[in-house]
């Protein structure tokens, strides 16, 4: 028994075969992926020649006259009839054409950004190359209406203004992102402009000529040849990659009917509808929830009901057949109603806190903040006694040489920071172990070491200049100019000549053996001038640099017992608000935090140097041993804040944003969607499906505060996209590619011109925190890396801090953006933190901190100091 053939009427009898071609490339679109595509092309030409021939035996048996069937199938005119075969060229160059649109969806996009575009273009080839014109309805009698539809939809400058604005529409603005897509395009020019020839009786010698039904066996067997031949080279340089089957399947099968009756409309109007069908399916079936902005959702709208009225154009059938296919204008309005729908519900669900707010976690910590920055103003030394004597109680110790003149420079220059420098001694204390000549030693052996890629700067007190070395490096990343502009000026003063050694590279190097290791002494060993060098690059590092834990001691500040005792309470709501910094980021008390970051789960570059070894790190890890020093990065001209291109607060876009590379980790394997920033963009963008992803919420409830778990994001209030996607193999970065939506390109200062900055690690720390510490926005940071400004910023206060999970990021987003305490609160955080940066991150402050830093390395080096033995700060 032969198989029946789907009609046209199977679908919607009032629709036709455009509304079929319409429904199931809608179809195919949304069941379309990367891993699919070849897959699902080869078994949609395996079945059109079925498909094809079945629907001509099946319209020449019952109604007996093929002249009369014709018209039922694809009609071919007699002159068409007795013509020869196409060559075997035009048969080459359509199947190439097709296997090249293919191979784009596969490895690039499931779009064509530019396909509104090749309507305009077929228009113009129609007209001057083919000599035929667009063929008018003639049920319809002119009217003002049909004029301008005429115009928009017949001619050419009507077209291509069309074109042109779904082409910005589909493309978000960033037209060089979608610029490789011109190639799909051009492939797509010339098989419509084929199959369009073949439907004349008109004939241009220099293009090719196909009809689709009488050439669609040869052709199909040139397309299966050409993907087969593409999906072998395919998984010979990428690997097997795996689909559903079931959805691969659907898939094909939607694509072949899509190609017959988009090929069945065509015959009764133009190929001009196959791109209109086209980008309707594109428009209408962009997710209005995943949309950053009102305005994308609307013109997405736009384009799918310029592109649906344009198939309508083209329909040659009745007023009342046209008018019912606008029932598929749903296809887009129905998910946008939805998703305002759900945008007003979580709006109003937010304001539960109204007249409630002091209950919500960002209240409560950001009281708890101020406390802690008023005590840590008003507790810092007044005069050198203080100082002095703050500095014994704290360390044990006598202050290095050149303490009181280090003070009377940081009190002329009003610091705000006398005190508070434990991160300083904390990396410096252990080498008071080690004698002045031990040290040096140390520096000398590790800087000589192969592989070891440091710099050996000298800092010259008669010139207050430094000078760095490398064994084969030429380039500093501005080391030395960045210790010249914090230390000019010192020449002749307390700083000594010395020699210090500093890391080359983003990660932080250093792991420092505990003492007492149950390791046969090999511990000890490594604490007194022995030190191992282990390339780990593109290798996982967690149980290297948490293998100590188990030796460390974990002690509680009074800050941090206090502002713990804050986060229990908060512990009822679910949600992993930080309320304290260096323990959200301590791998030692949360191990399984080690795979929610690129740095632990595979670095980059990772060239570990296990021992007792001074060097100077921009950043660290909890668990290891440099010691810290501002980034040169931060006096790189685009992080530097310019004031001309921050907006008032008023003025700021009501929303998160942030844009950047993909660094963090080497993406090698399927372990890239656990790094720091791919889960960002991700969550960001919406691109989990709704059934995979929870995200949890705040509600006061009659006097209660209860979770509220839910699959809606708000992306009205997320700007968020990848600018450079790199880091990875090649496989990954392909993956990489199709999964995010990228730009090619963000402004610097574009940060500024929203309310919210998100801000997290890359290989190493983020060098544009300070210009958004400065601006008029509020930084959300994210980090998990340990920088010398820790202990003068507090959470809450000056930024807000965002934990490694990011759980709680949705709650907190929707809170700042869209409650009213919220707002007062983050434009609260960020006067404090702008008005903070002005009086504790000035150049001065940077010299403060880095000549204190100096004065303890200077110590250490002294050749005539003998080794201290263990020195523990007292408990405070």
């Amino acid at each position: 028994m032969m198989w029946k053939p789907p009609r046209s009427a199977d679908v919607g009898s009032l629709t036709g075969s455009a509304g079929a071609a319409t429904v199931y490339t809608v179809l195919a679109h949304c069941l379309s992926s990367e891993r699919a595509e070849i897959p699902s092309e080869l078994l949609c030409w395996l079945i059109l020649p079925i498909l094809f021939r079945s629907a001509h035996a099946h319209a020449k048996r019952h109604c007996g006259d093929d002249s009369k069937s014709s018209k039922a199938v694809l009609p071919s005119n007699t002159k068409q009839a007795v013509e020869p075969a196409p060559s075997s060229a035009s048969l080459w160059i359509v199947a190439i054409g097709v296997v090249a649109v293919s191979i784009y969806k596969a490895e690039c996009k499931r779009f064509i950004t530019f396909l509104p575009l090749v309507s305009p273009i077929l228009l113009a080839v129609q007209q001057y190359a083919l000599r035929s014109e667009p063929a008018s309805d003639p049920l319809l009698q002119p009217t003002a209406h049909s004029r301008i539809s005429a115009f928009a939809f017949d001619t050419i400058p009507g077209t291509l203004a069309a074109g042109l604005l779904s082409t910005l529409v589909l493309s978000g603005g960033d037209l060089r992102a979608s610029a490789l897509s011109i190639v799909p395009v051009i492939a797509m020019l010339v098989v419509y402009a084929a199959l369009e020839h073949g439907s004349t009786t008109e004939r241009t010698g220099f293009f090719p000529r196909l009809e689709v039904q009488r050439s669609i066996l040869p052709l199909a067997f040139r397309v299966f040849i050409l993907l087969a031949v593409c999906l072998a080279i395919d998984t010979a340089l990428f690997g097997f990659r795996t689909a559903h089957v079931p959805t691969t399947i659907a898939l094909g099968i939607a694509k072949a009917l899509s190609w017959y009756f988009t090929a069945r409309a065509a015959n009764d109007a133009s190929w001009r509808i196959a791109p209109a069908i086209g980008t309707f399916s594109i428009a209408s079936t962009r997710d209005p929830f995943t949309q950053p902005t009102e305005t994308r959702a609307l013109s997405n709208i736009a384009v799918s009901l310029l592109s649906l009225a344009s198939v309508s154009h083209m329909t040659p059938q009745t007023s009342r057949t046209r008018s019912t296919l606008w029932i598929l204008a749903l296809v887009s309005l129905g998910p946008y109603l939805t998703n305002v729908i759900a945008i007003a519900a979580a709006r109003s669900a937010a304001q539960s806190f109204a007249g409630h707010s002091h209950k919500h976690p960002v209240e409560i910590l950001s009281r708890a903040g101020d406390a802690k920055f008023e005590n840590l103003l008003k507790t810092q030394s007044q005069n050198y006694t203080e100082a002095h004597d703050e500095y014994r109680r704290r360390y044990g110790l006598e202050p290095p040489p050149g303490f009181e003149a280090w003070y009377e420079f940081a009190a002329v220059n009003e610091s705000p920071v006398i005190d508070d420098f434990d991160s300083i001694f904390d990396a410096v204390s252990p080498f008071l172990a080690l004698s002045g000549e031990e040290f040096g030693k140390v520096m000398r052996d590790v800087y000589d070491a192969p592989g070891s890629d440091l710099w050996l700067c000298s800092f010259s007190n008669a010139r207050a200049e430094t000078h760095c070395e490398h064994p084969y490096r030429t380039f500093d990343r501005h080391i030395a100019a960045s210790f010249n502009s914090r230390l000019q000026g010192f020449n002749g003063g307390p700083i000594p000549d010395m020699q210090f050694i500093v890391n080359h590279l983003d990660e932080p190097r250093v792991l420092v053996p505990p003492t007492g290791t149950r390791d046969g002494g090999r511990g000890d060993a490594l604490r007194n001038g022995r030190f191992d060098l282990k390339n780990m690059s593109g290798r996982p590092v967690h149980l290297e640099i948490v293998k100590y834990c188990e030796s460390q001691e974990l002690p509680l500040s009074h800050d941090e017992g206090m502002t713990e005792a804050i986060s229990s309470s908060n512990q009822i709501y679910g949600l992993p608000f930080i309320s304290h910094p260096s323990s959200a980021t301590d791998l030692c008390r949360q191990p399984e935090k080690s795979a929610l970051h690129g740095l632990v789960a595979r670095p980059q570059s990772f060239r570990l140097i296990e021992g007792l070894v001074p060097v100077l790190s921009t950043g660290s890890l909890s668990t290891m041993g440099d010691i810290l020093f501002p980034s040169p990065a931060y006096l790189e001209p685009e992080f530097i804040y310019d004031e001309r291109h921050d907006v008032e607060w008023p003025e700021k876009r009501n929303d998160v944003y942030w844009a950047g590379s993909s660094t963090g980790g080497l993406a090698s394997d399927e372990r890239w969607m656990n790094y720091q920033r791919q889960r960002f963009v991700a969550l960001a963008q919406n691109l989990q499906k709704p059934e995979k992803q929870e995200h949890v919420y705040l509600r006061h409830v009659d006097g209660v505060v209860e979770r509220v778990k839910s699959s809606f994001l708000n992306s009205r209030l997320y700007d968020v996209a990848f600018t450079r996607i790199f880091q990875c193999e090649r496989r990954q970065c392909r993956d990489q590619k199709s999964y995010f939506e990228a730009k090619s390109w963000a402004d610097k200062d574009e940060a500024l011109r929203s309310r919210l900055v998100f801000d997290l690690d890359g290989n190493g720390i983020s060098g544009r925190y300070y210009k958004l510490l400065a601006s008029r926005s509020v930084p959300l940071k994210q980090t998990l890396l340990r920088e010398w400004h820790d202990e003068r910023l507090v959470p809450w206060v000056h930024y807000v801090p965002v934990s490694l999970g990011m759980e709680e990021l949705p709650e907190l987003v929707t809170y700042l953006t869209t409650t009213e305490a919220g707002q007062q609160r983050a434009q609260q955080i960020a006067e404090q933190g702008r008005d903070w940066y002005s009086k504790a991150f000035r150049e001065v402050d940077f010299a403060v901190y880095s000549s204190r830093l100096m004065l303890e390395l200077a110590r250490l080096q002294d050749p005539d100091r003998q080794a201290l033995g263990k020195v523990t700060r007292p408990t405070p």
